[in-house]
């Protein structure tokens, strides 16, 4: 009996650990389909990502739902209570990730009623990056592997740089011409939220690492450059 026990304990760990990749292909797709709106300018598929939301949101609460059920039924301890610790905070900024592909839309409907300010090179760069940081995030979680979760951390200088090549550009223009200031703002505002959503890879990371190793290891970065 007892064996049965164990054995429905890691179907259900294996269940979760499937929930959280599903809801991290959704929000890949939201970042992806984002980005494909701001660089052509496509109103539609930016409000089929905000419509799509929804989705994200419900495979939050879902997760939620079975991982505090998982707690109170089985009990876990040690590796088995961090890994499903770790996926609660995992479902968060997954979630959180998602709401900042919405926000990159709702900035992307108001410019798409303005002219085009520039052709957007770094911003896509910039986007990348945070595409590969959250895939990777996810891999190494899958794959417990400590060495991919701390590549993620240190990729984040990547996104901070081109966050600044931005900012510098664009103050550039909104000083150059104050027509330009609205669409300059909101290109601004697009940048901030993808090096939020770098953050919370970041924060993914870390989480691994303490999955991994029972290391609480918050603000690694920062650590380092200390």
């Amino acid at each position: 009996m007892e064996g049965h026990i164990y054995k429905t304990f890691d179907l259900e760990l294996k269940e979760l650990k499937e929930k959280l990749l599903y809801e991290g292909g959704l929000v890949e797709r939201a970042i992806r389909d984002a980005i494909k709106a701001l660089l052509e300018r496509y109103s539609d598929l930016a409000m089929k990502v905000i419509d799509d939301d929804d989705l994200i949101n419900a495979k939050e609460v879902e997760i939620d739902e079975f991982c505090l059920k998982l707690l109170a039924l089985r009990q876990p301890a040690a590796r088995d209570l961090r890994f499903i610790t770790t996926a609660i905070k995992i479902n968060y900024d997954l979630e959180r990730i998602g709401d900042m592909a919405v926000n990159i839309c709702e900035r992307v409907l108001e410019l798409n009623e303005e002219p085009q300010l520039k052709p957007y090179i770094d911003l896509p760069t910039m986007a990348a990056t945070v595409q590969l940081m959250l895939k990777e995030s996810l891999d190494a979680f899958v794959r417990e592997d400590v060495q991919l979760a701390r590549k993620v951390v240190k990729d984040d200088e990547k996104v901070d740089q081109i966050l600044g090549q931005i900012f510098r550009e664009l103050l550039t223009y909104m000083m150059q011409d104050l027509k330009t200031i609205s669409r300059a703002t909101r290109l601004l505002f697009i940048s901030k939220y993808l090096e939020r959503m770098a953050d919370h890879a970041v924060n993914i990371a870390e989480l691994v690492v303490f999955m991994v190793e029972g290391k609480i290891v918050r603000h690694m970065k920062s650590n380092a450059e200390e």
